[in-house]
């Protein structure tokens, strides 16, 4: 195993993933849920954002070239996205009545959406995967990075699994101003996206003319 490239690997993604910021996100998306439902909905972003990624590293340029869609464009939907869930957890909307009526099976799929793809294995997680795996010779390298992207969301399921510590020592009064503190981090989140692909556009124009 390359040492060098699975360190570099795995401090890149451990940045780009941000397991600790991710905390108060997923306790604001998950707030309706039970514990173990909450525990399930962990899992299932962790194994979406793994699909994803491993999805876009076999195959993510081929992929993006033959829909003839730009990281850019990918980066801007992203941020649209996230930028859609903020407004939900700034005003409450989709809250208490919408969470009752569905079932467990709905209610947990909402961390393979926002918090597996985007919010995990979004634009920045993607590029960088990409650029791994082009960088890598050989299956050992390919693995080295697999390796260090895995070891990267597993610390990120360690974060959202043991959550409900947090749960319990803020209170759900804490939560719900969690949850509006989250919505303006995950705006500007979202925000920031959209702007660095708005930029983006406008330099491949410049350098087009």
């Amino acid at each position: 195993m390359n040492t060098r490239l699975f360190g570099e690997v795995l401090v890149t993604m451990l940045v780009i993933v941000d397991p600790p910021g991710n905390v108060p996100i997923f306790l604001a998306v998950t707030r309706q849920l039970s514990a173990k439902e909450r525990h399930r909905a962990a899992y299932l972003a962790i194994g979406t954002a793994f699909l994803v990624i491993s999805l876009f590293a076999i195959g993510g340029q081929t992929i993006l070239d033959y829909l003839h869609v730009s990281v850019p464009a990918l980066q801007a939907a992203g941020g649209l996205l996230l930028l859609l869930v903020a407004l939900q957890l700034l005003y409450g909307k989709g809250g208490d009545d919408g969470y009752i009526e569905a079932t467990p099976e709905q209610r947990t799929s909402i961390a393979m959406v926002p918090l597996g793809t985007p919010l995990l294995a979004g634009p920045g997680a993607i590029v960088a995967t990409i650029v791994f795996f082009s960088r890598a010779e050989g299956a050992g390298e390919w693995f080295t990075v697999v390796g260090g992207t895995a070891v990267a969301l597993f610390i990120s399921l360690l974060a959202l699994r043991f959550s409900g510590f947090v749960q319990r020592i803020v209170r759900p009064t804490g939560v719900l101003l969690l949850a509006r503190v989250a919505g303006m981090i995950l705006a500007s989140v979202a925000v920031q996206m959209i702007a660095d692909a708005v930029t983006e556009f406008v330099r491949v124009g410049a350098d087009k003319m």
